[in-house]
């Protein structure tokens, strides 16, 4: 029975993230979107058979690495990338149909995990029986750990990144339980909803915030960060967006009563990157550049990794070379990132700092 699925430019807006990798944007999506609508329209394939399905290819690409010569190599590689197509597919399947879940999340993102090390320890063992050269030994080992590393990284940075988050949105909460308070709204959120804006644009456009019956100002949702992104890049769940501190009430709020129009409440910017943007203003333009085009700024994450191990080396038969600068990459992109986050921690505490100072004179 087919199912009524809409147009496939209605179905890209659905299953399409608002930020991807440029490889899953630029050699991926093309493919794999107009086939999530025909799968989802004349079939009744499930996000975790699909997920079953990418695993299982990811198994015979291994295979195919293990016997190390380049002819098989290059099947390998071919494999893969189909592999991570239907990768890519459950999640958008899930989006469009509904049928997300969280075991379905789990079993993905532990599949992608397990093949990632299955085809990292086949790939260099073929070539090590091929050559002898017990480097392949040292590839193998840091493949598995480059990957691990890289998600442990971006799952710790997300938890960070949302703490710091949480604390500030409780201490605007408490403000406005002792008067009626501002909105709040992050930067980050700002520049991500409107890249081709500038700072100042934003600031204005917070503080205009439409704060609707339900307390939420409009301008300040959270979409997913870069580091969960990475983490979660696959989840059958669709990205969810957070909002700003609400009001428990019109009363804490300033909102008006149900089935009032919405009213205008100037919206408190909390910019957590300032001190990154400041000494790399450069940052802003490339950024909104690849917003753009739906393109992360972390140009070198696990999936440009793999596809330069499991892709390009097997291609060119240039293994050794590609997952050496490969990995530097993706080092070099996972420090930038720690690099920011430090930077961030600096702007929390003087956000921080700023709110105690401001209740010392509301106190007294």
């Amino acid at each position: 029975m087919r199912r009524d699925i809409p147009p496939l430019a209605e179905v890209r807006r659905i299953t399409e993230k608002k930020r991807d990798a440029w490889w899953t944007v630029l050699l991926v999506d093309p493919v794999a979107t107009p086939l999530v609508r025909l799968t989802a329209k004349y079939t009744r394939i499930t996000p975790n058979q699909i997920t079953w399905g990418a695993f299982l290819l990811g198994l015979v690409s291994a295979a195919f690495f293990a016997f190390g010569d380049w002819r098989w190599l290059i099947a390998g590689a071919f494999v893969y990338h189909l592999s991570f197509i239907l990768d890519c597919m459950d999640g958008k399947v899930a989006r469009l149909t509904g049928q997300g879940s969280v075991f379905g999340a789990w079993l993905d993102f532990v599949f992608d995990r397990i093949r990632v090390a299955v085809c990292g320890v086949a790939l260099m063992a073929g070539q090590y029986d091929r050559t002898g050269e017990t480097i392949y030994i040292w590839l193998a080992a840091a493949v598995v750990f480059l990957d691990t590393l890289r998600y442990i990284n971006g799952l710790e940075i997300f938890k960070i990144r949302h703490t710091m988050r949480k604390q500030i949105k409780a201490r605007v909460r408490a403000a406005r339980r002792a008067e009626n308070a501002a909105e709040l709204a992050f930067m980050e959120d700002l520049l991500r909803n409107n890249p081709e804006a500038d700072i100042e644009q934003d600031i204005r456009q917070a503080a205009t915030a439409t704060v609707t019956p339900g307390g939420v100002a409009e301008s300040a949702e959270i979409a997913e960060s870069p580091e969960v992104a990475a983490f979660a890049e696959r989840e059958h769940a669709p990205a969810t967006a957070a909002t700003a501190v609400s009001a428990p009430d019109a009363a804490e709020g300033g909102v008006g009563a149900e089935g009032e129009a919405p009213t205008k409440a100037p919206a408190r910017v909390i910019d957590l990157h300032q001190e990154f943007r400041h000494r790399f203003p450069v940052y802003l333009r490339a950024r909104s550049f690849f917003l753009r085009h739906r393109i992360r700024t972390h140009l070198v994450s696990g999936i440009e990794f793999q596809m330069g191990v499991f892709i390009l080396g097997p291609l060119f038969d240039s293994v050794i070379k590609a997952t050496i600068v490969s990995g530097a990459l993706l080092l070099v992109f996972e420090l930038a990132i720690i690099y920011k986050l430090l930077l961030s921690t600096r702007d929390f505490t003087r956000t921080i700092d700023s709110f105690e100072r401001e209740e010392v004179p509301a106190a007294a």
